[in-house]
């Protein structure tokens, strides 16, 4: 039971990880106004910096779930 409950929480966790990654990425497009020009974030530099702590936490979820035991 616990091999199955340690692959579950790597998957959830490594997928937790890419979310991350990925919303950080939108908010980086949208703080420096490449993309998504709708709402509040648009043009927004703050939310670029957001992002990129976003993204960088997300890749160390994903290096640390992968690596895990």
């Amino acid at each position: 039971m616990g091999s199955l409950f340690n692959g579950v929480f790597k998957v959830v966790s490594t997928l937790l990880g890419v979310a991350m990654i990925c919303f950080g990425g939108i908010w980086i497009l949208q703080g420096t106004g490449i993309a998504f020009q709708v709402g509040f974030m648009a043009g927004a530099p703050q939310w670029a910096v957001y992002g990129a702590i976003l993204a960088l936490f997300g890749i160390g979820q994903v290096i640390w779930s992968v690596t895990r035991r």
